[in-house]
């Protein structure tokens, strides 16, 4: 029997047009490549083209540190040990989580795969009022999704409604979130408000007001700070930790990325309570039912940890935002999502699908890639080009984009 009101899934899939099959067939997405150096990669046709879409903003990916500890991972483990993360793990992972420690003074890391197997492990637990260091009132959870909150989140939804009921804000709107948390006080819940901090496709989270606002119910705002992590910071601490003031406050649960401008691969979580780590690695799924981490990226992390905390990634961290206003300065004929801001991200939001596709033809041709976005990505009918800048890109690769999108 068909179902008069699809859920939110097949709604989103019956209004997603062809355009990213589109974008594949045309070679603007979808690419396979067979070589890279530095922001160079050359294609599976032969093409060599400058990519705007790595998500690895500090270029860490081959710098011979890090690739050494390959190297030193295969001659001590081979390629990889199989099993859950709680039963066997390689003591680097141990020397990761302590270093983490030492960015993030006074907390504890927990290393997860990837940062979805954070929220897959410990959202339910924290809505299940479990984890000792965030208790959750009789009352049970609210959980408070911003509506630009990773897809990671947000496709939990159904998971997280099995501890309390979750209900969605836009952060650009403070009236919903208001609503939000008058429902958590008239109900008597716990909030737990749940967003990004740099968005992936554009915008800062104010996370500290955030906290604030949770803290004042007795609730908890818990942070995917994936894209700024090490852009930032001491030590490559990142957005949101740095937009707290160089403290994790109570009322936080901090999630960071391991597999972006870090250099290598994972999520963490950073929790005040120890006993919260004991907790989550003897119940946590991933934990006892996912694989463990790559061993080859466990020694990755840790030598990039090595690397935040001697002052390695500051060098990167400016050569970056020297890029980000360069490129800033050269399109500033055009309406840049994120100008002028401390994000990575840079978008050019166009008005159709059509428009969005049609610059991306064009920068392709120039040799350049970059991310055409379409629904459900970006607003139903729009498009964006999406530039993730890196330190690595040259300024002469900056100019290139601004040409050929100053010829429209």
């Amino acid at each position: 029997m068909n179902d008069p009101q699809p859920n939110w899934i097949a709604r989103r899939s019956a209004a997603t047009t062809d355009m990213y099959d589109r974008a594949v067939q045309a070679g603007l997405t979808g690419h396979t490549i067979t070589r890279r150096s530095g922001k160079t990669v050359r294609l599976d046709d032969g093409h060599e083209c400058v990519e705007f879409v790595s998500c690895s903003y500090l270029g860490l990916e081959d710098h011979p540190r890090l690739t050494q500890a390959v190297r030193t991972a295969l001659d001590t483990y081979g390629t990889h040990f199989s099993s859950s993360r709680n039963s066997v793990q390689p003591a680097e992972a141990h020397t990761l989580e302590e270093l983490l420690g030492e960015i993030y003074p006074g907390m504890s890391a927990l290393v997860f795969n990837s940062v979805s197997s954070v929220h897959l492990g410990v959202l339910p637990l924290l809505g299940a009022g479990v984890l000792p260091g965030y208790p959750i009132g009789p009352g049970g959870v609210l959980f408070v999704i911003e509506r630009t909150a990773h897809a990671s989140m947000q496709a939990l939804r159904g998971v997280l409604e099995q501890a309390g009921p979750a209900v969605r804000f836009r952060a650009e709107e403070p009236a919903t979130l208001t609503a939000a948390m008058d429902l958590a006080r008239e109900q008597g819940r716990t909030p737990v408000i749940l967003v990004d901090g740099i968005g992936s496709m554009g915008g800062l989270v104010d996370v500290r007001s955030l906290a604030d606002t949770a803290a004042e119910l007795g609730g908890y705002v818990y942070i995917d700070d994936a894209h700024g992590i090490s852009i930032s910071g001491p030590a490559g601490a990142g957005y949101a930790f740095e937009a707290l003031g160089g403290h994790v406050p109570r009322s936080v649960l901090l999630v960071g990325s391991l597999s972006k401008a870090f250099g290598g691969s994972g999520g963490f979580l950073l929790t005040h309570d120890p006993a919260d780590v004991t907790l989550l690695r003897r119940e946590a799924n991933p934990m006892v039912f996912g694989h463990s981490n790559m061993v080859t990226h466990m020694l990755v992390n840790a030598e990039s940890a090595r690397m935040h905390l001697d002052g390695t990634v500051t060098e990167l961290q400016e050569a970056l935002w020297a890029n980000t206003e360069l490129f800033d300065k050269v399109n500033s004929g055009n309406q840049l999502v994120n100008a002028g801001t401390r994000s990575p991200v840079r978008g050019l939001a166009m008005d159709t699908e059509e428009a969005a596709f049609d610059g991306a033809v064009r920068l392709r041709r120039a040799g350049i890639l970059c991310f055409p976005v379409f629904y459900p990505v970006v607003a139903q009918g729009t498009g964006l080009l999406r530039f993730a800048l890196s330190s690595r890109h040259t300024p002469e690769q900056i100019q290139a984009v601004a040409d050929v999108l100053a010829d429209r």
